[in-house]
């Protein structure tokens, strides 16, 4: 089996989890907005978005410095991949979900908004990566902040939630979160280390 096809495997392995973990955390924000009226606002997307950088610049610098100890590159492969993987699954994905279904949804980037925050995420997430040596988390954990990231940049950013919108969303973060953190993950050993695509280790 090729490494394209040890890909293709690999993300359809990670499909029905994916899904699965979608459907759970969209059903648990019903309950919490509409049960409960709690509103999701800018301040708490921002900070599940500087986790989720944080947390993928950890693997993504910690993994690569294991491999080629290469100091330099792997504190800009930790910086720029958490940062860049981030941003589109927690930002650009969402927006252009929302917009495809016409939802009147506003676009707010941290890395433009509040750059420090979002920069200062992935410097501190890489170097504990590449000075603890840590090459993966748990994946639930991972894609549990992904999801939520995704799912609160819709809440905080349309100005009118309800029951379709929400469902709907659920189509918009199962691929905000699939494709951008899982095919990175993927990929990686197999871009920037040479390796041999095994199996995932989603961040």
């Amino acid at each position: 089996m090729n490494n394209w096809k040890k890909f293709s495997h690999e993300l359809k392995h990670h499909i029905p989890f994916t899904l699965g973990a979608t459907l759970l955390s969209i059903a648990l924000v019903a309950i919490l907005f509409f049960g409960f009226n709690i509103i999701v606002n800018e301040t708490e997307f921002e900070f599940l978005h500087y986790i989720h950088i944080f947390a993928s610049a950890i693997v993504s610098a910690g993994l690569f410095y294991r491999y080629k100890k290469n100091l330099p590159r792997a504190i800009l492969i930790g910086i720029i991949s958490s940062i860049l993987v981030g941003s589109i699954s927690d930002v650009i994905f969402p927006f252009l979900g929302g917009k495809l279904f016409s939802f009147a949804i506003q676009f707010h980037l941290p890395l433009i908004e509040t750059p420090l925050w979002v920069i200062g995420a992935a410097i501190l997430g890489t170097l504990i990566g590449i000075s603890a040596g840590i090459t993966k988390i748990p994946h639930f954990v991972h894609i549990f902040i992904s999801i939520f990231a995704s799912l609160f940049y819709m809440l905080a950013f349309i100005p009118a939630i309800n029951p379709i919108t929400l469902l709907i969303s659920v189509i918009i973060v199962f691929l905000a979160v699939l494709i951008p953190c899982c095919v990175s993950d993927i990929l990686m050993p197999f871009l920037f280390l040479g390796k041999d695509l095994k199996s995932c280790h989603c961040n």
